[in-house]
C-alpha cells in the first residue's frame, strides 16, 4: 500500500482556500501513486474553528466543500477532516473525517476522544462517537481515528477516557491504523509523539500512519512532522517540521532513523513559522519592534526577519538619557547585520514635557515606578503611530519570566499585535541567542553577555529588582507550568521569602496579562487560552 500524506498549511475559516490546497494535494499524491490520501484533522475548517461553529453558514458551508471535493476525487480514497452536524442529544455538531471516493457514498467516523484541557474546549462545540468500527480503505480494513484518539497514558498528564479507541479497533479487526491530527507544537512534543506513535503500533501490532497539521493558527502553531510505522513501531517515514510537504509513503519500504531537532532549533522554527502565519493570516505585510539593544528585542528582530524578510521588518530605538551609550550601538548594528530599517527616534523631549504636566501635582514627592514607566509608554506611543501610519504589525518583546511577574508596563511595552516571544522564559532566550549566533554573531556579542536592564533610571540591572533568571525560571516552571503550590516548592529546599514573593507576583498580575497581546504558545503551559485564573480571588497558599 502506498499512502499519501498531505502536511497542508490550512486556514481557519478559509473554506474555499482550504478547499483547494486539500485538492491540490490529493492530485498531487495520486500523480505519485498513492492509493489513498490523508490530511490533518478538519481541514477544510481549520483548527480550531473555536466559535465559528455557531455562526448559522459556517457548518452549512463546509458541507458543501465536502460535497464539492467528494465530486472532484478519482478512485483513490481521500481521507479529510470536516465538521458534521449532530442530530441526536448533545453537542450540536461533530469533529468528523470523511472517506471520499469516485462512485461510493460518503463515509465518515466521528471523533473518538474530545481533548478539554489546556488549550482544548471541544467538549463545547462536539459530540464524541461512543463506538467505533473499522472501515474499508484500498482493501484493507482500518482503523480511521482522529488526533486524541490514539494519546493514551503516559502521555497524557492523566488517564482522561474510560475508552480506547485504537484497541477497540484491533479487536474488530483493523489491520492498519489511520489518524488525521491537529496536534499543536510545544518544546519536546514532536519526540514525545513519535515515541508514543511507536510504541501503539508496537503493542498493537498494526501499521500506524499519522498526518499532522502544519502553519501557525493564532497562538497555536503546528508542526507537522507526519510519520509512518509499521508493525514493530520502526519509522518508515517522517515529514519535514515546520514545512508544508505532501509525501507517499510505501509501507513496504524499510525503517529510517528519525531525525529530532535541538530545543533551539525548534523553538526558532515554531517561532519563525508562527509569526509568519499570524501576520499573513491577518493581513500584515510589514512588522515594527522597538530596538533596546537587549537581548529580547534583538531575538525577535532576527525571528522577524527570518519570517518574513528584512524589509518588511523596522526596528526603532527610542532613547532617553538613561539609554546607554551601547545599547544605541548594538541596536544600530543588529539592524545593519540583519539588513532590515532602522531609525533612531529619541523620546526625552516628550518624556520631560510630558513630567512637567504633573510638577505640581506630584510636587514633594520622589520619582518612582510612576516616572519610570512613563517612557515605556511613550515607546508604545510611537510605535503604535508607525503602526497606524503604515500598517505595521508591531511586535511587542517581552519574555515569559518578566510577564509572570508583572516586570513589564501595561500600555507601555506590552503594547502591540503579538506577544512573539511571551512565552519563552528568560533562560531560553539566552539560549536561543547563543544558538542564532552558532556560526557567526548576528546578535552583538555585547547583547548577549551584557547585565540585562530596563533602562528607565540611572545604573538599573534587573537583578535589582529579580531573582536570578536561572533561579526565577525553575520557580516558575514549578509555580505556573506544574501548578505546584508555593509551600511545596519551599519543601524542595528553594529559599522561602524568594518562592513567596514569586508566587504572590504572578498572582496579583494576572490582570496585566488579560490584557496581553496574544503570543505564540511554544511550551507546555502559556499564559493565555491555556491558562485562565480569575482576577478577583483570595486564594493565598
Amino acid at each position: 500500500m502506498k499512502v499519501g500524506l498531505a502536511q497542508i498549511n490550512t486556514t481557519v475559516g478559509d473554506l474555499t482556500g482550504n478547499y483547494a490546497k486539500i485538492l491540490s494535494a490529493y492530485h498531487d499524491a495520486v500523480a505519485d501513486g498513492a492509493d489513498i490520501v490523508l490530511t490533518p484533522e478538519l481541514a477544510i475548517t481549520g483548527y480550531p474553528p473555536q466559535d465559528l461553529v455557531f455562526k448559522s453558514r459556517f457548518v452549512p458551508l463546509n458541507l458543501e466543500i465536502l460535497a464539492r471535493l467528494h465530486a472532484e476525487v478519482g478512485p483513490a480514497p481521500l481521507v479529510t477532516g470536516f465538521i458534521d452536524r449532530n442530530e441526536g442529544p448533545g453537542a450540536p455538531f461533530r469533529n468528523a473525517a470523511a472517506i471520499l471516493e469516485k462512485g461510493r457514498p460518503l463515509q465518515k467516523i466521528y471523533k473518538s476522544l474530545l481533548p478539554t484541557y489546556d488549550v482544548f474546549d471541544e467538549d463545547r462545540y462536539f459530540e464524541p462517537a461512543l463506538e467505533v468500527e473499522p472501515v474499508q480503505l484500498a482493501g484493507r480494513t482500518s482503523g480511521l481515528t482522529i488526533c486524541e484518539d490514539v494519546w493514551a497514558p503516559p502521555f497524557l498528564p492523566r488517564r482522561l477516557y474510560p475508552r480506547d479507541p485504537v484497541r477497540s479497533l484491533v479487536v474488530r479487526g483493523a489491520e492498519i491504523i489511520f489518524n488525521i491530527s491537529a496536534s499543536p507544537f510545544t518544546s519536546g512534543k514532536p519526540r514525545q509523539r513519535l515515541e508514543m506513535l511507536s510504541k501503539l503500533a508496537a503493542e498493537t501490532a498494526r501499521p500506524l500512519l499519522y498526518c499532522n497539521a502544519l502553519g501557525g493558527n493564532d497562538q497555536l502553531v503546528f508542526d507537522g512532522n507526519s510519520l509512518a510505522f509499521d508493525a514493530q513501531g520502526r519509522c518508515l517515514a517522517q515529514l519535514p517540521p515546520f514545512q508544508e510537504c505532501v509525501r507517499v509513503i510505501d509501507m513496504d519500504a524499510p525503517p529510517i532513523d528519525p531525525i529530532y531537532q535541538s530545543e533551539p532549533e525548534e523553538l526558532h522554527a515554531a517561532l519563525v513559522l508562527g509569526l509568519r502565519d499570524y501576520a499573513q493570516k491577518c493581513g500584515f505585510k510589514s512588522v515594527v519592534l522597538g530596538l533596546s539593544g537587549g537581548i529580547d528585542s534583538a531575538v525577535t528582530a532576527v525571528i522577524a526577519a527570518e519570517a518574513l524578510g528584512p524589509d518588511a521588518v523596522h526596528g526603532i530605538t527610542m532613547p532617553t538619557h538613561f539609554s546607554s551609550p551601547g545599547s544605541i550601538d548594538d541596536s544600530r548594528l543588529l539592524a545593519e547585520t540583519l539588513r532590515i530599517h532602522f531609525a533612531n527616534i529619541p523620546i526625552q523631549r516628550s518624556f520631560d514635557t510630558f513630567k512637567e504636566q504633573f510638577h505640581d501635582i506630584f510636587a514633594g514627592l520622589p520619582e518612582d515606578t510612576t516616572e519610570e514607566n512613563m517612557q515605556p509608554r511613550l515607546r508604545a506611543m510611537t510605535l503604535m503611530a508607525l503602526s497606524n501610519k503604515f500598517g505595521h504589525l508591531l511586535l511587542t518583546t517581552g519574555n515569559k519570566s518578566e510577564l509572570a511577574v508583572g516586570y513589564c508596563t501595561i500600555y507601555g511595552d506590552m503594547a502591540g499585535g503579538l506577544a512573539l516571544i511571551s512565552d519563552m522564559p528568560k533562560t531560553k532566550i539566552y539560549e536561543l541567542a547563543r544558538w542564532i549566533n552558532r556560526k557567526c554573531d548576528i546578535i552583538p556579542a555585547d547583547t548577549i553577555t551584557k547585565p540585562p536592564s530596563a533602562e528607565l533610571k540611572p545604573g538599573q540591572r534587573d537583578q535589582d529588582t529579580l531573582p536570578p533568571y536561572e533561579l526565577l525560571d525553575e520557580i516558575l516552571q514549578l509555580y505556573v507550568e506544574e501548578s505546584i503550590t508555593a509551600r511545596d516548592i519551599i519543601a524542595r529546599g528553594y529559599d522561602e521569602k524568594t518562592v513567596r514573593w514569586v508566587a504572590r507576583r504572578v498572582d496579583l498580575n494576572e490582570w496585566k496579562r488579560e490584557q496581553a497581546a496574544p503570543g505564540l504558545k511554544v511550551t507546555g503551559k502559556a499564559f493565555g487560552l491555556g491558562r485562565r485564573m480569575p482576577l478577583a480571588q483570595r486564594f493565598v497558599d
